[in-house]
């Protein structure tokens, strides 16, 4: 196998993993639906989940490349990264 396509293998499967949980995928539905940033408080609302919940989920969201994170001073925020969906899942956005 080239070093490439083991590449995409691995982003795939990092991207598979993170989207084989609910509450992931409702972050997902969300960020996509709202079409904005959302900050982690907004997020953590989503499930009504704890603040190192919400981190988790966010942290492997991010790690597959499926969500951008900008700081602005303390405070995060998340944003779907459409160009990972686009080449890797195209059309699956739609579907939420």
């Amino acid at each position: 196998m080239t070093t490439q396509i083991m590449v995409n293998d691995e982003q795939r499967v990092k991207i598979f993993k993170a989207l084989a949980d609910e509450t992931r995928l409702d972050i997902i539905r969300t960020l996509y639906t709202n079409k904005k940033e959302m900050n982690c408080g907004e997020v953590m609302d989503i499930r009504d989940t704890s603040k190192s919940n919400t981190s988790y989920h966010l942290r492997t969201l991010r790690e597959a490349k499926l969500i951008k994170v900008r700081k602005e001073a303390q405070t995060k925020y998340m944003s779907i990264d459409i160009e990972t969906f686009q080449t890797c899942l195209p059309g699956f956005l739609d579907t939420l």
